[in-house]
Order: C-alpha cells, then sequence, then structure tokens
C-alpha cells in the first residue's frame, strides 16, 4: 500500500475513535477544537510520512502525535480555556501535562457516549445523519453532502446548528442514565437504519450503493451490540438486517455497474459468511417480549436470502402483513405488494397495487409495469415511461431504457 492509501485507511478506522477521545478531554462543547486537533494530526502524518517512511505502528504514531498536538493546544490556551471550560484545569490535576493513556475498551466507551450525545432528541434528525456521518464516520462535507444529495451549504448549516445544540443543550459526553439509555436507544437506532438504508438504497445519481455507509452502520451497530448497557434484542436484530441486507451487496450491480434486480442476480455473489453472522444475531434478538420493526425486517431480509420460491414468498408476504400493522409506510406496503405478486400472482397484486398512493415514485411504477406484463402491453410501457422520468439515478435509468426498448423491438 501506498501511504496515500495507508493514511486513508487509518482514518476510516481511527478519525471517529479520536475523536471521541478529545471530546471527554475537551468536551462536547468544544467539538470543533477536536476536529481541528484530529484534521491536523492525520494532516502531519500525510506529510511525515512521505518525507520518511511509514512508521511500524502507524495507529500508535497517529495517537502519540494527537497527544502532543493536544498538550500544546492546552499550553498555548491556558487563559482562553479556563474561561470557556474551568473544568479542564480541574481534569488535569491543575496542570496541562496531559497524563493520557488511553486503551480500545476506553475508546469504546467514548464512541458509545458519542453515539448517544450525537442521537440527542435535542438534534433534529436530518441533522443527526449529518453529525452522525460527520464525527462518527468520519466524511468531509463534501462526501455527506453527495451521500445525502444536499448542497455543501445546506450540510454546513445542518452541522453549524448540530453543534450549536450541543453547547446550548450541555449535551455531556457521558453515560445517559439507564431509564434514559432506554429511550434514546430508538433514536440511535433510528439513525442508524437510516444510515445503512442511504448506503443500501443510495440516492445518488452516480452510484446504486454506497459500501461505506452500510459498513458504517454495522461497525456502530456492533458497539452497541458488544456493550452490556446498550446489547437488547431490538439492537441484535438490526444487525441482523444489515449483515442479510449487505450480503447481497455484491450481487445487486454488475461490475460496470448496472443495476441488477433481485431475480436476476447471481446467488453465487451472495456472501454466506455475513448471511451466517445474521443468522447468529438474529437468534440473540429473539429474546425479550416485545416484536420491533428491526425484528421483522431482519425475518424479512433473511427468507431473501434463502432458496426456493414457494415457501419464502408466503413466509415474506405474512412478515410483511405483521410489519404494516406494526407500523404503516406506502414503501412497505409497495414491498409488501411485490411478496404478494410472487406468492398469489398478478391479478392479485394489481388490484392491491392500484390502492397505493406513490404516484411520484419510480418504484411504484416499475412495479406497475411487471404487473401489467403479458396483460397489457401500452400500459407496461407507459408505467415504464413514467418510471424513467421520475428516475434519477443514472444506473437504473439505463436498465428502464431498455426495457423500453424491448417492448418497443
Amino acid at each position: 500500500m501506498t501511504e496515500s492509501q495507508i493514511i486513508s485507511s487509518i482514518y476510516k478506522a481511527e478519525y471517529s475513535k479520536l475523536i471521541s477521545v478529545l471530546c471527554s478531554i475537551f468536551g462536547l462543547s468544544n467539538i470543533e477544537i477536536a476536529e481541528d486537533i484530529a484534521s491536523d494530526t492525520f494532516l502531519a502524518a500525510s506529510e511525515s510520512w512521505k518525507k520518511k517512511e511509514v512508521p511500524e505502528n502507524p495507529t500508535a504514531w497517529i495517537y502519540a502525535a494527537a497527544k502532543n498536538k493536544t498538550r500544546d493546544y492546552l499550553k498555548r490556551e491556558k487563559i482562553k480555556l479556563e474561561k470557556i471550560n474551568p473544568e479542564l484545569k480541574s481534569k488535569q490535576n491543575n496542570s496541562y501535562s496531559l497524563e493520557w493513556e488511553v486503551n480500545e475498551s476506553e475508546i469504546e466507551d467514548n464512541m458509545l457516549q458519542m453515539i448517544f450525545a450525537v442521537c440527542h432528541p435535542a438534534i433534529s434528525q436530518e441533522s443527526q445523519i449529518s453529525l452522525a456521518l460527520r464525527i462518527l464516520c468520519g466524511f468531509g462535507n463534501d462526501e455527506i453532502a453527495s451521500a445525502l444529495l444536499c448542497s455543501k451549504e445546506t450540510i454546513n448549516k445542518r452541522l453549524y446548528r448540530a453543534k450549536k445544540l450541543l453547547v446550548e443543550s450541555q449535551i455531556k459526553l457521558e453515560w445517559p442514565a439507564k431509564e434514559e439509555v432506554q429511550k434514546r436507544l430508538d433514536t440511535v437506532l433510528t439513525t442508524l437504519y437510516l444510515l445503512f438504508n442511504e448506503g443500501y438504497y443510495s440516492a445518488s445519481p452516480d452510484k446504486n450503493i454506497r459500501r461505506d455507509l452500510c459498513l458504517e452502520s454495522m461497525r456502530l451497530g456492533l458497539l452497541l451490540a458488544h456493550n452490556p448497557s446498550t446489547n437488547f434484542p431490538r439492537v441484535n436484530a438490526l444487525l441482523a438486517l444489515f449483515c442479510f441486507q449487505s450480503s447481497r451487496l455484491m450481487a445487486r450491480e454488475s461490475s460496470n455497474g448496472d443495476y441488477i434486480l433481485y431475480k436476476d442476480q447471481d446467488r453465487n455473489l451472495w456472501d454466506e459468511n455475513l448471511i451466517n453472522k445474521g443468522e447468529i444475531f438474529l437468534n440473540r434478538s429473539s429474546t425479550g417480549e416485545k416484536l420491533s420493526k428491526y425484528h421483522l425486517e431482519a425475518a424479512i431480509a433473511f427468507w431473501h436470502c434463502q432458496d426456493g420460491d414457494s415457501e419464502k414468498w408466503e413466509n415474506i408476504l405474512q412478515l410483511y402483513n405483521y410489519l404494516l400493522q406494526i407500523e404503516y409506510s406506502p414503501i412497505t406496503a409497495l414491498n409488501r405488494t411485490y411478496a404478494l405478486y410472487r406468492a398469489n400472482g398478478r391479478d392479485e397484486a394489481l388490484q392491491t397495487a392500484l390502492k397505493i398512493d406513490l404516484e411520484k415514485n419510480h418504484l411504484y411504477h416499475c412495479l406497475l409495469a411487471e404487473l401489467y406484463q403479458t396483460k397489457n402491453l401500452e400500459k407496461q410501457k407507459s408505467h415504464l415511461q413514467k418510471a424513467l422520468q421520475l428516475c434519477k439515478n443514472k444506473n437504473e435509468r439505463a436498465f428502464i431504457e431498455k426495457e423500453i426498448q424491448k417492448l418497443e423491438d
């Protein structure tokens, strides 16, 4: 690996950890100081390693450099910091020598505390997602804008508001009380769920999939599952969902980036290791009395990873029936209609599909085109044309155009 590749790899693995350690020193009210020191540390690594050899333990080098930069900053800004955050001085035993010995266990605790801080109910959901990408995943503002299909200016505003709320609401980097963990955990899981979905069903015009978002969601979910204070059944159910869905990522697009429908995917490209891990998490989620939407979605994803059609689609259909009772959404109803089609045929599914209000969704028109196949050629073509008008992703558009061309040939 080149120096740039090594730095990029370590940045992805350690940036959020380093931020959490620095925030444990400076406090969340000074999160921008933590970001500046972390950025300066990786910049110093880039400059140093290009001139010299990459150190034998580059991760240790990063933390040592960050420690030195933190010590220098505390000495340089002593008076200002005492005015902003008087606790800093007492934390360091009335000095700024900075005794900083971190281990993996402490870093994980800091990361979990950071997850709960970022997902504080005082912060809006859209800002939580942006802040999670920035602080927990180490994404730059341009990357966040690209991932969420927003302008950089919009992302800057969201992050500014979110960081302002961290200060105004006096949100601290600490474990919430036991009863508060249960309340806040739902917000945390929702954030990870949305983050994963943005990767799995990328709204980007250029990408079908954002694997980096899927992997980051799984990494953060594993932190929750590994800690006894947050290892609840719905956490394991969400991780099971992530594993089952991620197992089919390689099969969802060709080497050229072409979109591949589920029914046309190469089963050999499914990741059996992830499917097995998903089953482990699904089994772990079966304790307790509360059935969450994550349990049902994980079970649906499990059946999508199984062979055979008759039993599979009937099970998926029944699970969607339960899911709609727990939490109705037009998209869930659309997915349920596809399962109905595979289980009971076109006629019943078409009657159901026409009752769903998703006229501005290209996937709705794709499904209607599928259901009108062999029944009404003109309506099939009309819905494909509507889907093409509504679709923003270039690879999906190319797929729809090919389907229209087949009808015209």
